[in-house]
This record gives structure tokens, sequence and C-alpha cells, in this order.
């Protein structure tokens, strides 16, 4: 697997969108996309609930892609540089080549087959740049929408846990 670098940072395209690295001035889009109830139903994560909880978040991803952590890209429509979701690669390990794929998009662009379009740019670079062997993803079982993408993009059912969560995985 090639370390994973933020510097450069590699900044990805596909025929609509343009994914690129978060920044300070994507705290009022990461605030309504950790803040939505919506976005938030399927994450075990604290909501936010200040302007100040997304830049806490912002710097966490920033000192995270400088350690080698992971790498979180800002999906943006190629016309506007205005966020309107996230995905990452994070949970690494390194003895497997392997990382986990997470993402989540403002509710007003579900439906348009935008994630998908993103998740297999961001599988591709995986595959083909960071010389994984292995993507994981860990949705929960009533999160259909997330279920049905990752099948739709490649990614065959290995388990459910005791909590909920069923595990999908992808090889080159």
């Amino acid at each position: 697997m090639q370390e994973i670098t933020s510097s450069p940072f590699p900044e990805l395209n596909t025929s609509r969108l343009f994914l690129r690295q978060l920044c300070m001035d994507d705290a009022e889009e990461i605030y309504l996309l950790r803040s939505d109830e919506r976005v938030n139903e399927f994450v075990d994560r604290q909501r936010a609930t200040s302007i100040e909880d997304a830049h806490q978040f912002i710097n966490k991803i920033i000192t995270n892609q400088s350690n080698g952590e992971g790498i979180m890209w800002a999906i943006t429509l190629k016309d506007d540089p205005k966020l309107i979701g996230a995905i990452v690669y994070w949970n690494i390990v390194k003895e497997k080549d392997e990382a986990e794929v997470g993402y989540e998009l403002l509710p007003q662009y579900h439906g348009k087959g935008i994630m998908q379009e993103a998740l297999l740019r961001v599988i591709n670079y995986g595959f083909e740049t960071l010389k994984l062997k292995s993507i994981v993803a860990d949705p929960k079982a009533g999160n259909l929408s997330s279920v049905k993408l990752l099948e739709r993009c490649g990614f065959v059912k290995t388990g459910v846990t005791d909590d909920g969560y069923v595990a999908y995985e992808l090889h080159p």
C-alpha cells in the first residue's frame, strides 16, 4: 500500500464532480451535514451543535491527514465550489493494505447518483494509486440507501455485527 499523504492533496474529478481538500471555508456545510437529523440517523456520533464543532472537526481531519491516518475529500459540483458532501478513507490497516470508506451527502442531493459517482472514483483511487488490497464499509443494517449503494459499486456483504452493522468488502 502506498503511503496516504495529503501533500499534494489528491484532487479527483468525475463527469459532474470535483473532489477536493476540506478547508475552513467548508465549516457551514460541515455543520449542516453533522447536525442534520437525516444525515446522522444511521451514524454513531455526537451531532454538531455549533459552527465551532465544525471548525474542530475540520482541524481534526487536517491533523489526521497530515499524520497519514486518513484522507477526506469535500464533494462539490464542478460548477460550484461549495461542499455538498464528503467521502473519506479512514481506519487504515497498513498490514492488510486495507481502508474503510465512509461518506455523507446533504439531503437535497440524495437520490441523484452523486455519491455513487464519488464512491466509484474514490474506489479507483484506492486501488490504482494507494494500492489497497481491500476497501471495507460498515453501514447500519437499516441504512438501506447505503447498503444498496455499496452493492451497486461491487461491495460484497461479509457479515452482520451484534450491534446492527453490515460488513462489506471490495477487492480489486
